[in-house]
């Protein structure tokens, strides 16, 4: 895996992954928003790769999802480096005669043993809590 990042200009960066798809990132300067905060960027990678689980894992026992949001929200230490210190998931499973045990279970399986930024965060002794809702349509 490879990515490549590029200074644009002021505080803005280019980020361009193997897969050909960019993001444009900033630091957290006031009124610097037009892209993401690399902080924010792991926020969602966590929230993706689990989400990504989530959904297959459902899927593969027939369960019927028609949507799949995950909120994640992170404690950040005082001091610099401002490191995570906590990290919460809060999946909302939308669908049709969702099984409770299922989604539970694909959380679970996706938090604590699939997803690769989940166990890595975890590694680094980041509390990981999880969390879901789940939305009969």
């Amino acid at each position: 895996m490879q990515v490549e990042v590029k200074w644009i200009k002021g505080r803005q960066f280019d980020g361009a992954a193997g897969s050909g798809a960019s993001v444009v990132m900033v630091d957290g300067s006031p009124g610097n928003d037009q892209g993401v905060r690399p902080m924010e960027m792991l926020l969602m990678g966590i929230g993706g790769c689990s989400s990504i689980d989530v959904v297959s894992m459902l899927e593969k026992s027939r369960q019927q999802v028609d949507d799949c949001r995950v909120e994640v929200t992170a404690e950040r230490a005082d001091a610099v480096p401002a490191v995570f210190t906590s990290i919460h998931l809060h999946f909302v499973v939308s669908g049709r005669n969702l099984k409770e045990n299922h989604v539970k279970r694909a959380i679970e399986l996706s938090t604590e043993k699939y997803c690769s930024a989940s166990i890595m965060f975890a590694a680094a002794g980041i509390k990981t809590t999880h969390e879901f809702k789940i939305v009969e349509i």
